[in-house]
């Protein structure tokens, strides 16, 4: 009987602690409902603790989505741990995860603890979680710069006290792939107890070697895997769920046949939902799930692929949510060709939104001799990017215009709160110009992180797609927009991130009101 791991996902709370990655409550439900519809097994919804609305948004994904284990994040305080259970307590399925620091450096300079203070810490975590829930994770954080016999001396309390999974998580990103298969093997060999417990690991990105290590780990024994859809997370981002379930589906004879209850046809509409929800775009040449994951343009490749696809392909992109184009569009099809065609490239959309994506797809006919299907996931990528969460600040209209000497200047008409407000500004080239007149009307201070261009694709006439970064305070925050004029996607993406940090901060002072009401 093939061997099972279970994949437990934190997009929504580790995945979401990514830079300019906050997702407001209804973002979060609508990617918790695809992730139960990709098959995972586990969710870790938030961080109730962290404020009332990370509370809220827990507690209903926890009522809502159905199929699956719904688990919250909390540290050693009693506090954490009551509020995870407050958020958890009506799901189909719930659990606590806890953990506490077991690396010198983060005990002696972070919780500034002696080891024995910090394992009955973690005994008392559990205990508390357990007298909530049956299923307890206990993790130790930084555990691959801990001391190995430590990690057993604490992992063996935790257990005592009724942990029923043990993470072993490299936080840091630090270890290797066979040192950390050595120190699996170890911890298995030297905890009392271990035999019946499901060993967990949680592998962050920062050698780039995230996905390998936690490749290694299962070969070593471990049978669930904490993972993010497009590897989004703190840093340089966490393993991803989409190359470890490949990895063992492709490699199967590597993996002694191991499987998961992944549906990887799953996996790209999946993986788009969370760049929306984000504004994080994939990168073209990520595996599974990028634009290039299955593009072939050198002639040698193009002459293997026309011959036989498993010369250059070790799957196909069906198997994984891509479909190849079968409708051939231009400005004389109708909406019922388009439709199709959306449905082919996996989007169903209801009427009113299909009517705007068509005007688009129309429009873009009449400057482009060719839309590809680049071109058609661009548009509506956008426009649902548009569409999701509040909006605070919209764009009416815009002019700009250039000298010789590079002074520009520009003007925008925006509508903020309903109220339409005009400004000018003048800079070094049009988008520095829009962008000052933009920051007269809002009434906050962006500063811009990243501006980020790229072209959909390779023709003259290529839609270009702008993703914009900007820091609010200590906050970052990003959007990102298409068309055909760069400008116009400047400003728009610079809107959209400015809009987040908008609405970032309107809830954060309905959570402070909620607070002083409930005081």
């Amino acid at each position: 009987m093939p061997d099972r791991v279970t994949i437990f996902d934190t997009t929504l709370r580790d995945g979401e602690q990514s830079p300019g990655a906050t997702m407001n409550t209804e973002q979060k439900i609508e990617v918790a409902r695809q992730l139960s519809r990709l098959g995972v097994d586990i969710i870790e919804a938030g961080f109730p603790a962290a404020s009332p609305g990370d509370l809220d948004a827990v507690r209903r994904i926890a009522t809502e989505v159905k199929g699956l284990t719904v688990l919250g994040l909390a540290r050693t305080s009693f506090y954490d741990i009551d509020a995870a259970w407050e958020a958890v307590q009506h799901a189909e399925d719930a659990s606590i995860h806890t953990f506490i620091s077991t690396s010198p450096i983060h005990i002696e300079r972070k919780l500034r603890k002696t080891p024995d203070e910090v394992i009955e810490m973690a005994r008392a975590a559990v205990r508390r979680c357990k007298s909530y829930v049956s299923k307890v994770e206990f993790s130790a954080e930084d555990a691959t710069r801990s001391d190995w016999d430590y990690l057993c001396r604490i992992f063996a309390a935790a257990i005592e006290e009724g942990a029923t999974t043990i993470n072993i998580p490299d936080t840091v990103g630090y270890t290797m792939p066979a040192e950390y298969q050595e120190l699996l093997r170890y911890v298995r060999a030297n905890t009392p107890g271990i035999e019946d417990i499901v060993i967990s690991v949680h592998c962050h990105n920062d050698l780039g070697m995230a996905t390998a290590n936690t490749l290694a780990a299962i070969q070593a024994g471990a049978r669930q895997v904490e993972v993010t859809i497009n590897g989004i997370g703190e840093r340089a981002g966490n393993t991803s769920l989409e190359e470890v379930v490949m990895g063992l589906k492709t490699r199967h004879d590597l993996y002694d046949d191991i499987e998961t209850g992944i549906d990887a046809t799953q996996l790209v509409p999946t993986s788009r939902l969370v760049s929306r929800m984000t504004g994080i775009s994939v990168q073209p040449n990520k595996a599974i799930v990028g634009a290039n994951a299955f593009a072939h343009e050198a002639g040698i490749h193009q002459d293997g692929m026309l011959k036989d696809r498993e010369t250059y392909e070790i799957m196909t992109p069906e198997s994984v949510g891509w479909e190849e184009s079968k409708l051939v569009l231009g400005k004389h099809s109708g909406r019922a060709g388009f439709n199709a065609k959306l449905v082919e490239l996996g989007y169903e959309v209801e009427r009113e939104t299909l009517q705007d994506l068509y005007n688009r797809f129309i429009a873009l006919t009449d400057r482009k001799k060719t839309v590809s299907d680049a071109d058609i996931i661009a548009i509506v990528e956008d426009n649902l990017q548009r569409v999701s969460g509040d909006v605070i600040v919209k764009l009416i209209d815009w002019r700009a215009a250039s000298a010789s000497d590079g002074d520009c200047e520009a003007a925008v008409i925006l509508e903020i709160n309903g109220r339409e407000r005009e400004a000018t500004g003048r800079g070094n080239g049009q988008v520095d110009a829009l962008y000052t007149a933009v920051d007269a009307l809002v009434d906050v201070q962006p500063k811009l992180e990243h501006l980020h261009v790229e072209a959909v694709t390779s023709s003259a006439d290529a839609q270009g797609s702008v993703l914009t970064r900007v820091r609010v305070g200590d906050e970052v925050y990003t959007g990102q927009a298409v068309s055909t004029d760069i400008i116009a996607a400047s400003l728009d993406s610079y809107i959209q991130a400015i809009n987040r940090a908008l609405v970032a901060r309107a809830s954060r002072t309905q959570d402070q009101a909620t607070k002083r009401e409930a005081v």
